[in-house]
């Protein structure tokens, strides 16, 4: 609920089905959302939908950290997305 304190806009989902629900409705008005924000573990369960807009530039799917921790693959998309973006890998393993 941080990022409802900072004045975003949030869509909670208590399972994957609610996540992919709030997914493609968020996408289908991707004009007003630029920057989404998903829990790595939902994620995890949405790839196909995620891998949907990998190569587009809005919006930008962004994989953050549950309450559990971060599972790495934040990271991993970031930098996936960089690779694909310079075409070598500048972050280091």
């Amino acid at each position: 609920m941080g990022f409802k304190a900072l004045g975003l806009e949030t869509c909670p989902a208590a399972n994957a089905q609610e996540a992919r629900e709030a997914l493609r409705r968020l996408t289908r008005e991707s004009e007003d959302y630029a920057i989404l924000y998903i829990e790595e573990g939902l994620a995890q369960q949405l790839s196909a939908e995620i891998d949907k807009y990998k190569d587009s530039p809005t919006p930008a799917i962004i994989l953050i950290p549950g309450r559990e921790g971060s599972i790495g693959l934040g990271q991993s998309a970031l930098k996936a997305a960089v690779e694909r973006a310079v075409g070598t890998n500048i972050l280091g393993d």
